[in-house]
C-alpha cells in the first residue's frame, strides 16, 4: 500500500494471482503524471525540469538591416532605427539547446556598433535579456489523482504571458472536470484581456475580480447550451448545472504577488522559512461566508461537513448555476510585496491541504530549494546557449511537488491532489 500511495516503483514479489482490474484501474489512477507547459515567450515546449530563462548569459547581438545613415567615426545614428525583435527558440528539447531567432516585430534601436565588418545592434539585445532576468519564471507541477475515480483538477502555467508577469493558477473541478479546464484555458487570457483594456489605470483587485466574473459568464453560457455535447456530465445532471470549479490564481510581477481565491484551493508564500498564507479557504461555515448565505435566503447543513444547502462543500466557485446566489463567483484578492527573503510560491488544491498544514508544505519545499546544487555554469559556442552541470531551479521545483504529493497520498488524502510550486528566489 505504501509503493501505491508513493508512487515508488519497487519490484514487488511474483505472484500466481493476477491482479483485479480494479487494482490495475487504482495503480493507473495514482500514477504522477510530470507535465509540460508552452513557454508564451519563446513558443516551443519546454519540459520542467528545464530552465525556461537562463541568467546570466551573453549578451546577444544581432545583424542590423543596411543602414545608409551610419557615421562610423561617431558610431552613431541620425536616426532610431526599425529593428526585428529577438526572442530565445529551443534547439534541441532533451539537452536543454537553445538558440536565438528573429520575429517580424519592429523594435527601435539607437545603438549601432561595427564588429568584424559588420553593424550590430547591442541595445536592443540587452533589453530583452534583461527582461528574462528581471522576473525569469522557474517552477515545478505535480498532479495526482489519488483515491478519486476521475482527475478533476487543472493546472495553469503561462510564464511572461504579459512582458515580464508570470501567471499560475490551480483549478479544482467538482461535479465534472469541464469547468475546471475550461478555466485552465481561458483565465490567463480573459486577464490578459482585461490588464491591456486597463492600461495605465490598472487596479489588480477590479481587474481580477472582472475576469473571475467573466469566466463564470463563459461556463454560464456555455453551460445552456451543452446538449449537444459529449460531456459526461450530461449523464447526471441535464445542461451541467452542478459543475463547477475552485480557482487560485498567481500573477507574479517583478515586484509583487498577486493572489485572488474562488473556493477551498489555496495560495502560500513562504518568507525566510516563515509560511504566509495569502488566501483563504471559502468554507460554508466560515462566519462571514456563513451570515452572507443566509442573508441571501440560503442554509448551510451540516452533512459529512458544513455544505451550501447540504451539497457542495465551498461558499465560492466559479459555476454551480443552481446554487446561485448562495455560491458566488466573486474572488478575494491580496497584494503582497516581494522582498529579498522570498522564498517560494506553493499553490496547490484542497487535496494537499486538508492533510498537510501551510508550515508543513513550506518546509518540505524549503528543504527541496536548500538542497539545490550551485547553478550551472553557461558554455557558450557560436550561437547556442548550452545548460551544463549542477540541479536546476526548475529540477528542484518539481522534487517540491513531487514530494508534497506523495505526503498527501501517504497521509490518506481522498481527493485529487494538484501542487505548483514557484522559486521566487532573486539571487541564488
Amino acid at each position: 500500500m505504501a509503493g501505491m500511495c508513493c508512487g515508488v516503483g519497487e519490484t514487488e514479489a511474483p505472484s500466481a494471482v493476477e491482479p483485479s482490474g480494479a487494482r490495475q484501474a487504482r495503480r493507473r489512477q495514482m500514477e504522477i503524471h510530470q507535465l509540460k507547459f508552452l513557454a508564451a515567450a519563446s513558443d516551443v515546449v519546454v519540459p520542467i525540469h528545464v530552465p525556461l530563462h537562463e541568467s546570466g548569459t551573453k549578451r546577444r547581438k544581432v545583424d542590423c538591416p543596411e543602414v545608409t545613415d551610419f557615421n562610423s567615426e561617431t558610431k552613431a545614428l541620425t536616426e532610431p532605427l526599425e529593428h526585428e525583435k529577438v526572442v530565445k527558440s529551443e534547439d534541441n528539447e532533451s539537452s536543454g539547446v537553445f538558440q536565438y531567432k528573429a520575429l517580424s516585430v519592429p523594435m527601435k534601436c539607437e545603438k549601432v556598433v561595427q564588429e568584424d565588418n559588420r553593424l550590430v545592434c547591442s541595445q536592443e539585445t540587452e533589453d530583452i535579456n534583461a527582461v528574462h532576468v528581471e522576473n525569469e519564471s522557474r517552477f515545478g507541477v505535480n498532479m495526482v489523482c489519488g483515491r478519486r475515480r476521475d482527475m478533476e483538477d487543472a493546472v495553469a502555467v503561462k510564464p511572461s504571458f504579459i512582458t515580464d508577469i508570470n501567471f499560475y493558477g490551480v483549478y479544482d473541478g467538482h461535479g465534472c472536470s469541464h469547468v475546471a479546464m475550461k478555466c485552465k484555458d481561458r483565465m490567463h487570457e480573459i486577464v490578459k484581456s482585461e490588464v491591456e483594456t486597463k492600461g495605465e489605470s490598472l487596479n489588480w483587485s477590479e481587474t481580477l475580480a472582472t475576469s473571475f466574473a467573466r469566466m463564470d459568464k463563459e461556463v454560464t453560457d456555455w453551460s445552456e447550451g451543452a446538449s449537444s455535447s459529449n460531456c459526461r456530465c450530461e449523464l447526471q445532471t441535464p445542461q451541467c448545472d452542478a459543475v463547477g470549479s475552485t480557482a487560485v490564481v498567481a500573477v507574479v510581477t517583478p515586484d509583487k504577488i498577486v493572489v485572488s481565491n474562488c473556493g477551498d484551493s489555496r495560495a502560500v508564500l513562504c518568507r525566510n522559512g516563515v509560511a504566509i498564507p495569502l488566501s483563504t479557504d471559502h468554507k460554508p461555515d466560515r462566519p462571514d461566508e456563513l451570515a452572507r448565505i443566509e442573508k441571501a435566503g440560503g442554509r448551510v447543513i451540516y452533512w459529512d461537513g458544513a455544505r451550501v444547502l447540504g451539497v457542495l462543500a465551498m461558499s465560492r466557485a466559479i459555476g454551480d448555476n443552481y446554487l446561485k446566489p448562495y455560491v458566488i463567483p466573486e474572488p478575494e484578492v491580496t497584494l503582497t510585496d516581494r522582498t529579498a527573503e522570498d522564498e517560494c510560491l506553493i499553490l496547490a488544491s484542497d487535496g494537499l491541504w486538508d492533510v498537510v498544514s501551510n508550515e508543513v508544505a513550506c518546509s518540505v519545499a524549503r528543504m527541496c530549494l536548500k538542497s539545490q546544487k550551485p547553478p550551472s555554469h553557461l558554455r557558450t559556442s557560436g550561437n547556442d546557449v548550452n545548460i551544463a552541470g549542477g540541479e536546476s531551479s526548475d529540477k528542484a521545483c518539481l522534487d517540491a511537488s513531487i514530494l508534497l504529493t506523495k505526503l498527501a497520498l501517504a497521509r490518506q488524502s481522498s481527493d485529487n491532489v494538484s501542487v505548483v510550486v514557484v522559486d521566487l528566489r532573486r539571487n541564488q
